[in-house]
């Protein structure tokens, strides 16, 4: 049998199969839920976008409702596109909702065992417990010294580097990888060419060029795992096969690194460290080294390639709303002065400052249909059945993007901030504290210390830079130029002093 029958003849029976069970089970009651029109044999598949799923499942609930089903090769898939959906499925009847489907990318990558991509469990549960004694709302904050340390050598860097290019590009990348680096192992990043870094920015890259994770032909169809990357559909495959070994070394490598220096009394405070020195009966067994091993490259994974994409968009916001950055700046200068830095301490007195960061997480979320959940057992919600198996998508592009909620533009608004960024239920992110002030000590130190303004185009005119995005768990902006400068020569001053006391500090 060729590998076209083969393709075929799976095809049609995993049709076969879904439709008769489907059936069975909605005759007992409510229907599936609609969704568009679907090809007799491949189901939706053909339909369902490479690029820009969440935003086409946005403009399909305006015509098929907010909770929508698609199936393929006799998986269902159901997407939900409103807060009141997400919230009753994922939040209430969340011990219904909090598994995963297998996602054979991420298991190709070398991403195991990782947090996010866990099935409910003893283990989800164990992993969790650890990130939540660390990520706590206050517990948190033990890591603000590292947080604004890292925003004044961002500002320094950005303001030294103002000529027109993309450069901005690697020093916000730098700045939120270099954050979650430390916090997780300890490792102080001074440099984009430190190793530490240069690994991370490799599985950064894999990951995010592995294809909407969930829903690559591999993931519906798993035997394809063993076809060549050439082969048509088997190419995301063989993409994660490769990068398999770079994926396991990075889980080992800066182990390495944080007990070469607890060996020499070195260590720098740290959750693998906390880890490692936590008292344990019978000492850390190879499953508890892999677990903290799991547990600190998981905060790299969720951590670093979100809040980057967040504060490229921030930039890219101020870019296309000058009036914002100058109202903004306005406050900084009214509450703080000119004598000193934005200090997290000052957030409850910078209401617009804030209102611009929970904006650019409302306009553009960045993982916009989440990491992908699973329903255990059959549901009916508003009428609708919900079968065994199903993956469930929680939409937040078209949550954020409700116009019987969000207004646009915000000017004056009173309306929420955009928590369904996070997740839901068992699974939102237990780093979104450590997560909101990174974001939140970036926006503040960049609005308050630097002038951002937009490079000419071809034409002579300000070349203003659109939304355009990759694809991948991430979603990430393609890289613009702009020009930055610091504010003035009193700003830089400030800068680099506080940049050069805590260095030697």
């Amino acid at each position: 049998m060729n590998f076209v029958t083969f393709t075929l003849t799976y095809g049609a029976v995993g049709l076969l199969v879904w439709i008769i069970s489907s059936r069975l089970r909605a005759r007992k009651g409510a229907p599936l839920p609609p969704g568009p029109p679907a090809d007799p044999f491949f189901g939706h598949l053909r339909v369902i976008p490479s690029t820009g799923q969440a935003t086409t499942f946005y403009e399909w609930s305006k015509t098929y409702g907010d909770v929508i089903h698609l199936h393929s090769f006799g998986r269902s898939i159901i997407v939900l596109n409103s807060v009141e959906a997400a919230t009753e499925l994922l939040d209430k009847r969340g011990a219904n909702y909090s598994d995963r489907p297998r996602m054979l990318i991420v298991e190709l990558m070398g991403w195991w065992p990782t947090l996010a991509f866990l099935p409910y469990g003893k283990l989800f549960m164990k992993h969790r417990r650890v990130l939540q004694n660390h990520f706590g709302p206050q517990k948190a904050l033990s890591h603000l010294p590292i947080q604004t340390r890292q925003a004044h050598i961002l500002a320094k860097n950005m303001m030294v580097e103002h000529e027109e290019n993309t450069e901005h590009t690697r020093h916000l990348s730098r700045y939120a990888k270099a954050i979650v680096l430390e916090a997780a192992f300890g490792q102080r990043v001074e440099s984009d060419q430190d190793q530490l870094m240069k690994m991370g920015n490799e599985v950064s890259h894999s990951l995010n060029n592995a294809g909407p994770i969930g829903s690559t032909p591999v993931d519906f169809i798993p035997w394809m795992k063993y076809l060549p990357g050439w082969f048509p559909g088997a190419y995301y495959g063989g993409r994660a096969k490769a990068v398999y070994a770079m994926t396991r070394r990075f889980h080992d490598y800066p182990m390495e690194l944080l007990q070469q220096q607890m060996a020499e009394g070195t260590a720098n405070p740290c959750i693998a460290l906390a880890e490692l020195e936590r008292p344990r009966p019978g000492g850390i067994d190879d499953d508890e080294m892999t677990l903290i091993k799991g547990v600190s490259a998981a905060i790299y994974a969720g951590g670093a390639d979100t809040v980057f994409t967040t504060i490229h968009m921030f930039l890219l916001s101020m870019l296309q709303n000058p009036d914002v950055l100058k109202k903004a700046q306005q406050e900084i200068d009214t509450v703080i002065g000119h004598d000193r830095l934005p200090e997290y301490s000052d957030r409850p007195s910078l209401p617009y400052v804030e209102a611009v960061m929970q904006e650019t997480l409302r306009w553009q979320p960045v993982v916009d249909l989440g990491i992908p959940h699973r329903c255990m057992e059959d549901d009916v919600y508003n009428g609708m059945f919900i079968p065994k198996g199903a993956t469930v998508m929680a939409n937040s592009r078209a949550m954020t993007w409700d116009e019987k909620v969000y207004s646009d533009p915000p000017e004056g608004r009173e309306e929420p901030h955009p928590t369904v960024v996070w997740g839901w239920g068992r699974r939102i992110c237990p780093g979104r504290h450590l997560a909101h002030a990174t974001l939140w000590m970036c926006v503040a130190t960049v609005i308050g210390t630097l002038d951002i303004s937009p490079v000419n185009g071809a034409d002579g005119k300000p070349y203003i830079p659109k939304v355009e995005f990759t694809t991948g768990l991430t979603q990430e902006q393609v890289p613009f130029p702009c020009i930055i400068k610091a504010r003035s020569e009193r700003v830089k001053s400030l800068i680099l002093s506080t940049c050069a006391a805590e260095a030697s500090a």
